[in-house]
């Protein structure tokens, strides 16, 4: 059994595993290259193997830099299963199809203000691809393992989002496991992830693997922000990723509007793909923590504004309030639309939740700019700019150590991948000097004999 790297190594997106044997070959993951430009060129590249050829593709969870590519991989050639936990499948038809809308419109938003190289700007796939990828869909639940070609595949509960999943794959007497993105063992919302079963082969990410999360009560941060905001007369902007960070802060502002730690605001949930993936995650409640109570409270607290007018309709508004939008990077969305209305006033704040890839606007910001290029146009940042710690659906570098523990044998090669070049190498060299075991950080494109 081989196996090759051809995404997610040597950086923090564009998830993709190739294992090969006998013949047989299956991907693993099939996510889109993210954050900066030389990154995300890699999207447009021809696939590197026959897609054709491939087996089947296995998805960890449906976050687009795991699932993203796989409308692109139907255009390439590819024709066969497509394998993900139920809560996944679901998702995954609400991302795909909002990302395909927004390469859409920003083609369309290029080709009609000419700021694109290419004449004309085209998507990388359309809402066509992405209704036709779906009907590759299979679903199977949690511990249930199944069979493509010589492969016996298992989903094991991973934390990080609904339906986020570790892969475990069996083949000519050898185990291999996919970490998958790990949720924390004491998320707010998310369960905490399965114990890993005993494995040969490993491949873990290291989002946080040079990291750890700050001890701040996220409830307190987030608290403090709106209420100082809220004093000078001024607008809160939340970027959030549409699958979990919203509910999250939806749950969390709910929680502090009932306890009156914060002014009674209006909240407002300004991203259909969100609303949707809230509606999904009361289907799912048994895999989440939050009461059927917590649920509706969190959904009562909050104005769900979907269409395009309710949207715009908001940056006319001037009074207090809160306003969750996608992307959580600020790397397309509504959001985009909002700092350009309210970015520039030093009474709004715009509060970065969650990990920024470099190269996003969101890492911008925290660096420091104040000024980002939005639709083809510098837009200044007047507005504060705050951070709320302790909402990572990552667990950091001690959570993945106290996830690998307590396995019953040392694996025989740990793969390292999913981060940031220096992520990644520090937690290769936590896994070789703490635990003792072998670890190497993959290169793209790099293929190891597993034997």
């Amino acid at each position: 059994m081989k196996i090759r790297f051809l995404g997610a190594a040597g950086t923090v997106t564009g998830s993709r595993y190739l294992l090969t044997h006998e013949g047989h070959s299956l991907l693993v993951d099939c996510g889109l290259f993210q954050g900066v430009k030389n990154i995300r060129s890699r999207n447009w590249k021809p696939f590197p193997v026959d897609a054709a050829g491939l087996s089947a593709v296995v998805l960890t969870h449906a976050h687009l830099d795991h699932s993203g590519y796989l409308p692109r991989l139907m255009r390439e050639g590819f024709d066969g299963p497509v394998w993900a936990t139920s809560a996944t499948r679901e998702l995954v038809d609400i991302l795909l199809e909002d990302s395909a809308h927004l390469q859409e419109e920003d083609a369309r938003h290029a080709n009609k203000y000419g700021y694109s190289k290419h004449h004309p700007a085209e998507p990388l796939y359309t809402a066509d691809d992405v209704r036709h990828a779906m009907k590759h869909l299979r679903s199977t639940g949690f511990g249930e393992p199944f069979s493509i070609g010589p492969y016996r595949v298992t989903f094991q509960r991973a934390g990080h989002i609904l339906g986020a999943a570790s892969v475990c794959i069996e083949c000519a007497g050898q185990r291999i496991t996919f970490s998958g993105d790990l949720g924390r063992p004491d998320d707010p919302v998310m369960h905490a992830p399965e114990p890993l079963p005993d494995t040969d082969w490993l491949v873990v990410e290291s989002t946080y693997g040079d990291r750890l999360h700050p001890e701040h009560d996220p409830f307190a941060t987030l608290a403090d922000i709106v209420s100082r905001t809220a004093a000078r007369g001024g607008t809160v902007l939340l970027p959030s990723f549409a699958v979990g960070r919203a509910q999250t802060l939806m749950h969390l502002l709910a929680t502090l509007i009932d306890e009156r730690r914060i002014p009674d605001l209006p909240v407002f949930l300004d991203s259909p793909m969100a609303i949707d993936v809230t509606g999904v995650f009361r289907q799912y409640r048994h895999e989440h923590r939050l009461s059927q109570q917590a649920c509706d409270r969190m959904r009562d607290a909050v104005t769900f504004t979907r269409k395009p007018e309710e949207s715009e309709a908001l940056a006319g508004n001037r009074y207090p309030k809160v306003i969750i939008a996608g992307a959580g990077m600020l790397n397309g969305g509504r959001i985009l639309h909002h700092l350009l209305a309210f970015g520039a006033d030093p009474r709004n704040t715009v509060v970065i939740a969650g990990y920024q890839a470099e190269g996003t606007r969101g890492d911008a910001l925290l660096r420091g700019t104040r000024s980002l290029r939005i639709f083809g146009r510098d837009a200044p940042i007047g507005c504060e700019v705050a951070k709320v710690d302790g909402l990572s659906a990552h667990a950091d570098y001690r959570e993945i150590l106290g996830w690998l523990r307590p396995v019953g044998r040392a694996p025989r090669r740990v793969f390292v991948t999913h981060g940031e070049a220096t992520a990644a190498d520090s937690l290769r060299q936590k896994l070789e000097h703490e635990l003792g075991w072998s670890a190497v950080v993959p290169e793209q494109d790099e293929t190891y004999v597993l034997d």
